[in-house]
């Protein structure tokens, strides 16, 4: 479950709500969705990839998604009932999640906010999010997920572009 020498306030919060996970170490830190998913052995679908989002009164939520899809601001609004929104500035990020960019997750978070799940997330028994770090990612039960975040669930994934 979990490994003494890898520690971070994600691996310990897990530990601390006796939530059974799977450390996936990287070999080099993550560029990519996808290159996260190859070092971890796994689909991208597979994947939590998690957006902050701000509205124009300066209040966050978090929306996640399936690794191999995009979040659509515009379907988040509509959820949350606020104004337009977009993706936080790159600096503001770490402040208000506690996390730097590439290594947020929807667990544990600095700041409070609504956290929203694409469906297309539960179409997976078992997710991976991040550790909190760029070396590893965590591997668990979406249903053990789902409890600790209690997330709004909508489709609020970007619609395929129309092929002609």
């Amino acid at each position: 479950m979990n490994n003494p020498e890898f520690k971070t306030k994600i691996t310990q919060y897990l530990d601390q709500q006796q939530v059974k996970y799977r450390l996936l170490p990287h070999q080099s830190p993550a560029k990519t969705v996808e290159d996260a998913a190859k070092q971890r052995g796994i689909q991208t679908e597979q994947m939590v990839k998690c957006i902050l989002l701000r509205d124009m009164s300066n209040r966050y939520a978090l929306a996640c998604t399936a690794g191999n899809t995009s979040v659509d601001p515009k379907k988040v609004r509509a959820i949350l009932g606020w104004r337009r929104m977009t993706c936080a500035e790159i600096d503001k990020v770490e402040p208000i999640t506690g996390y730097i960019i590439g290594t947020v997750t929807p667990i544990n978070l600095k700041t409070e906010m609504p956290i929203l799940f694409d469906k297309s997330i539960l179409t997976q028994n078992d997710v991976t999010i991040s550790s909190g770090s760029k070396m590893a990612g965590i591997c668990l039960k979406r249903v053990d997920l789902e409890n600790l975040v209690k997330p709004l669930i909508s489709n609020i994934q970007r619609d395929p572009k129309p092929t002609m």
